[in-house]
């Protein structure tokens, strides 16, 4: 009777052990998922509430590097700039990601990104239908995995721990799931690709909230937002949609207390667009805050947030201006800061703050530029004498650290 205990013991083991040893990734989210409670809504109340949000954003390294995507059809190629303690950028290099873009404009946010820790660079090939992952190193990028979206047209890409998810905006669109390896490397969630609100959704940006606990993706052409709760196995669960204060609902900027701030382009009628205020529950339930509030420009579509959490910057493509927010991370709350913050080059598309959010760079889609901004504690942007000019038509994208 002893030795036949041990055996079955000793089986038991080894069971567990290859058990554990095949979903490690997946009980490590778990654990993840079930250590992000509302004890994080809490820390960050002690932290406004302590000061430690005002505004650090002077501190820390002055020296990082942008990144944009030449969306060519011949070849998508990562764009690579040197960023000076002063703002002021200088071409670096040049790295392919083993796809082709579409040459054109993609109507979308967050075609780069940056992993949180700034060690991986995420980018989509949208002309064809891939992914990449790049290692970053002190020598430069390193590419690491080029697979397929799990879609047509891939246009945004987030991340958050191991996970990441793509937006494919094209075709009946989906959004598509993966697991970042330890190696970098992109690697297809099993049954991790889920609809969108319509077949034809216009989809613009994806990106986690909640602390990876919630997709938010918004649709311009069925103005929804919705949103997918992300179960303990990294797969997108329940699914919920709210109508968008104001029509044309495209990019946002994920805040505190899960709190989004969308742009609302209104179909890019004259100087009638506008940034809403939702609050997304750990449950993926979306409500609206505040809004519709108006910029006075048009085409609003891109919106970053800055690092303290106290404004957001939109891009005006069809007025080529920036407009900026102050907001209330605790409430969700905006007020219109300043209407024209500042002029760009021709149409504006994508924006990007430094880690420290001293810097803001905007990619002008239409003048093949990027423009610098210092970026001040009261939130107003300084035009700096530095602009990179002579980009691919088509360049889509942008990411700052």
């Amino acid at each position: 009777m002893r030795l036949r205990n041990t055996v079955v013991a000793a089986l038991a083991a080894a069971v567990t052990l290859i058990s554990c040893q095949k979903d490690n990734r997946e009980t490590t989210l778990q654990k993840d998922l079930k250590e992000q409670t509302e004890a994080e809504e809490k820390s960050e109340t002690e932290n406004l509430s302590s000061g430690g949000t005002e505004s650090n954003r002077h501190n820390g390294n002055n020296r990082g590097y942008v990144y944009t995507l030449s969306n060519q059809t011949a070849g998508n190629m990562v764009l690579v700039y040197r960023r000076a303690g002063n703002g002021t950028l200088t071409y670096t290099a040049s790295y392919a990601t083993g796809g082709n873009g579409t040459g054109g404009g993609l109507g979308n946010q967050g075609a780069v990104t940056l992993s949180s820790d700034n060690e991986v660079l995420l980018a989509v090939n949208p002309g064809s239908n891939s992914i990449s992952s790049f290692k970053i190193t002190g020598s430069g990028l390193n590419r690491k995995s080029t697979v397929s979206s799990g879609g047509t047209t891939p246009v945004s890409i987030t991340q958050h721990g191991n996970l990441v998810y793509v937006l494919n905006a094209g075709g009946s669109g989906n959004i598509s799931g993966f697991w970042l390896g330890e190696n970098n490397k992109l690697t297809p969630i099993p049954n991790s690709t889920r609809p969108l609100s319509s077949s034809a959704s216009g989809a613009a940006q994806i990106s986690f909230v909640r602390n990876g606990r919630v997709l938010a993706i918004t649709e311009k052409a069925t103005n929804k937002i919705i949103t997918y709760t992300v179960t303990q196995w990294g797969r997108p669960g329940t699914m919920h949609s709210l109508t968008s204060a104001s029509p044309t609902p495209f990019g946002f900027a994920a805040g505190r207390f899960g709190n989004i701030y969308v742009s609302e382009a209104v179909g890019g009628a004259a100087n009638a667009s506008n940034v809403s205020s939702y609050h997304i529950g750990f449950d993926g339930t979306i409500s609206l805050t505040q809004g519709p509030v108006a910029t006075g420009q048009s085409a609003a579509c891109w919106v970053v947030l800055t690092e303290n959490g106290r404004n957001i910057y939109t891009t005006n493509t069809a007025s080529n201006t920036l407009s900026s927010y102050d907001v209330y991370p605790a409430s969700g709350n905006i007020d219109l800061l300043q209407s024209i913050a500042a002029t760009s080059g021709m149409g504006p598309i994508d924006a990007a703050l430094t880690d420290n959010s001293r810097f803001l760079y905007a990619l002008n889609g239409a003048g093949h530029s990027i423009s610098v901004y210092a970026v001040s504690n009261n939130g107003a942007l300084t035009p700096l004498p530095t602009t990179i000019t002579g980009l691919p038509a088509g360049t889509n994208g942008l990411a700052a650290n």
